[in-house]
Order: C-alpha cells, then structure tokens, then sequence
C-alpha cells in the first residue's frame, strides 16, 4: 500500500497543552491500596507509597492527575480521608460494593502527587452531597489558614496550602449507575452554585463540569446544552468520557473507534459554542477527556467477585498488542483537536484498566498501551500541526469506510524537532511519503515501532517484554521529502530533527 502525507510548518492546529497526557487514580479495585500504595512492599517508602510504581510513572512524565474518583467521588465524604489514620473510620463503598478503608485520602494523595512530579484534578461529591462540602474542601485545600478548615489541614501536619488549581464539579452525573445521578437541570444547577462558591474562595482555580459519560448515552447533546445554559459563566471545561471495548473480537471495527471519538470530540465543541453564542459570551469552553481507554477485558472476572472486600482486583483489564494500536489512534485524535481539547486522562494510571500493572508484594511491569502513551507525552509536546493524508480505506464490519493509515504529527520549535506518529490499521506493508514544507533541512534521529506481535500477544509479570518499542523502524529523508515504511498492523514515531 501507498500513502501520503504533506505536511506544513505553518499549519498549526494549535499548542498542546500537556494536561492532555493526564490520568487518573480513583479509589476502585487495586488503583490506590496496592497499587501505588502498599505499606509492606519491598520498595515501599516511610509513607508506604511503591517507589516501583513511582518509577514508571515518573517515566510517563505524566502532568496531571484526576482523583479520587470516578463513581466513587458521588458517595465520598472527603473529611474522612484526613487527620490520624488510626482514627479514620471504615466505610461501606457503595459504587464498587467494597470497603473503603480510608488510610490514603487527600493528604495523602497530595504528598504522592508531589513525589510523582504530577498535579492534582480533584473531583467534588455533588451525589450524595453539594456546594457546602465543596467549598469546604478547598478552603482545606487552598486557603492560607486562620479558618476553620484551613487550620484543620495546619493541625493535621500541613502548614502550606495543597493549592490545587484544578477541580471536577462531579462525575458522571448523567449516569443512571451515578449514586445520586441528576438531571440536566436539576445537575447545571448545583454545578453553578458549587462553581459559584468556589470561584469565590480561590478565583484561580479552573472547574470542570460534567458532560457526558458516552456518546451512545440517550442524553447526549441535550445534557451538554442544559448543563451549560446554567453554569457557562462558573466553569471553564465540559467533560467526556469515553472507552472502547472488542467483545466482538472484530478488529476491523475495533481499530475504527477512533472516527466514534473524533465525532464526539467535535459534537461536544459545537455544543458549547452554540451556547457561547446564544448566550453572546466571549468564552469559549473547552474540553476535559477526562476518561478514555479501552475497557472490556476483566468484565467476566468482575462479575463473579464477591461485594464488600478491601481492594478486591476489579477492572484489571490485561492488554494486548491491539488494545495498543488503538490507544495510539486515540491518542493521536487527541493531538489532532489539541484546539479544543485542553485537558485528558487516561483511566486509569495503576492496575485499574491502567497502562501499569503491579502484583501485591511483587512486581510492577509496563503493560502494551503503556508504550503509546510514553511516547506520545514524551515527543508530543509543541505545536499540533494539521495533517493531510491520501491513503487507501477498508470497510469494517458494520459497513464503514475506515482510512488504513491514522497519523499526528507535532513540531517542537525549542528543540526544532518533528514528530510524526502513525498506525497503519491494516495487514499489508504500507509506504509512507511525508512532504515536509517550511522545516528547513531534516534528519532522522530514530523511527520507533512497535510491529510484528500476534494481535492478542500481552506483557505480564513474567514476561514484562514480550511487547516493546524498537527503534528499527526504517525512515530516510531526501530534500523535503522523507520516505517511511509501516509495518502490517503498526504504531511508529518518526523523529526528525532541524
């Protein structure tokens, strides 16, 4: 197969904000309590926080992380995750059917967020509670000291404020599974009041609100424009969420999920601007993936779990070479709306549908879609470029024409580096001639690859390696031209260098 792509240095699409390589930590399953948490494990630190984990997310370099929840956060009474631990009460988890111990909370997590070199997204219970408990935990949180909940952080060890700067305004709040779900209204106007009381305490903070938690949910579109007719004003974000699954074990259609996250990514911009403008606002709301993944594999093996255990293993999807394929498309669908899309996280960050894995007591290893992700927030840094692509199509199973080639690609003007990134969907070689225009005289500094696994082929304890980048890939570059061959079934970074 022939493919082309031209590129131009002048065609931006917009600078990347690095949050758009964040992830989540939610208090589900082994994500927190044996994941990066774990008192007794060989590499655990004086706060019991896995310096093995700490490793490979530190690899990551990942910006930002959404905490603590997730459907957890709409049951969550914040204050119990702080103060003494030997005084922290057990509780009933109502979400996951678990019990929540309580030994990790927010004082915690902001020391952990500190050692992982990452910020925090703190998500706000607007189920089972509101606007009161809100303010209250950022003036926790944030405020200086002097008052009621800002001395109760200083009693409890923590003379500096956290300054958290970013905060969900709940989650998932269209979802009948929510605990204490809302409508659109009755949701856009505790999500205004609570943005309201919030922005009143620390005004530079950031807030996002709740859209919604698929584009196949019946509320789509509607619940975006409710929602922000009521809180356009108090918040500067709407959220999306959204994951892929093969239960089909289709790959044809399962590689085309990312045109389904493209669509939603752009229907949910139109939303907001339509509001923008009945509204006649000069703010322009942008956009919080604040999930994505794929998620399928552990469903069977959740189902059978019995309720109310301490950090049983639930949504440890295992990844295979195909789930990695697909988190490289998506990813660069994130980097092709880097205009709109401000903020994402990959859910989750540790053993829960996550690109690391861990055993209790033992090891930690780098699952597939771990190597998208690195590469992506490692080289996907700069100016997002538009990208014109020829190239042949299949058709998928349900009928679609699904372009065989995905491409990103991002320019660094500091370290005058261009990167190109690039999944060839199908099972035939495929050729790639990028024309480079305005980039001045390029060389290759590597082509990373990942290719030739069997599409189920998977890492584990075991075997941490048996799907891994290498940097054989083969790239040449002529003039303004540089010549790329894919291999069947395919993610690859192309590094050229000014």
């Amino acid at each position: 197969m022939q493919a082309t792509l031209h590129l131009y240095r002048e065609n931006v699409i917009s600078e990347i904000d690095k949050r758009i390589y964040g992830s989540f930590i939610e208090h589900l399953g082994r994500a927190v309590y044996g994941g990066i948490y774990e008192p007794e494990h060989p590499t655990a630190d004086d706060e019991g926080f896995r310096e093995d984990v700490l490793k490979l997310i530190k690899e990551l370099d990942v910006p930002i992380v959404r905490y603590p929840g997730g459907n957890f956060v709409s049951g969550y009474n914040w204050e119990d995750g702080t103060g003494p631990k030997e005084k922290r009460p057990r509780k009933l988890e109502l979400a996951w059917k678990t019990i929540e111990t309580n030994q990790v909370g927010i004082d915690e997590f902001q020391s952990w967020a500190k050692k992982a070199n990452t910020d925090i997204m703190m998500a706000v219970n607007l189920g089972t509670r509101g606007p009161d408990e809100a303010r209250n935990l950022l003036e926790y949180c944030n405020f200086p000291g002097g008052t009621y909940y800002a001395d109760m952080r200083r009693k409890n060890g923590f003379e500096e404020p956290f300054n958290i700067k970013t905060w969900c305004l709940g989650n998932e709040m269209d979802g009948p599974w929510q605990i204490c779900a809302k409508t659109a209204q009755e949701y856009g106007r505790i999500a205004c009041e609570t943005g309201k009381l919030m922005k009143t305490i620390d005004p530079e903070i950031e807030l996002v609100a709740c859209g919604s938690s698929s584009l196949t949910i019946p509320t789509f579109g509607e619940w975006e424009r409710v929602v922000l007719e009521n809180c356009y004003d108090y918040v500067d974000y709407i959220s999306l969420h959204s994951y892929y699954n093969n239960t089909a074990d289709d790959t044809s259609e399962f590689l085309a999920g990312s045109l389904d996250f493209d669509t939603f990514i752009k229907s949910v911009a139109a939303i907001a601007d339509s509001v923008k403008a009945k509204k006649h606002s000069n703010k322009t709301i942008n956009l919080s993936v604040d999930e994505w993944n794929v998620w399928y594999h552990s469903n069977d093996a959740d189902a059978a779990l019995e309720p109310w255990q301490i950090a049983p293993p639930q949504l440890e999807d295992i990844y295979n070479f195909q789930d990695a394929l697909l988190v490289g498309c998506l990813l660069m669908t994130l980097l092709r709306n880097a205009d709109r899309v401000k903020m994402a996280c990959i859910a989750q960050l540790v053993n829960v549908i996550a690109p690391i894995m861990t055993e209790n007591g033992g090891a930690a290893w780098a699952q597939t879609i771990f190597y998208p992700y690195l590469h992506a927030s490692r080289y996907g840094r700069g100016l997002s470029l538009e990208v014109k692509t020829s190239c042949d199509c299949y058709t998928s199973t349900s009928g679609r024409s699904v372009p065989c080639l995905e491409t990103a690609a991002v320019w660094n003007e500091e370290s005058k580096e261009l990167t190109i990134f690039a999944v060839n969907k199908c099972d035939q070689p495929m050729q790639l001639t990028t024309s480079l225009n305005g980039f001045g005289s390029l060389s290759v500094i590597e082509h990373l690859t990942m290719a030739g696994y069997d599409l189920k082929a998977e890492n584990n304890a075991e075997h941490p390696n048996n799907v891994v980048p290498h940097s054989d890939g083969k790239t040449t570059v002529d003039g303004n031209e540089a010549v790329s061959e894919l291999a069947p079934y395919s993610w690859n970074v192309i590094r050229l260098k000014g």
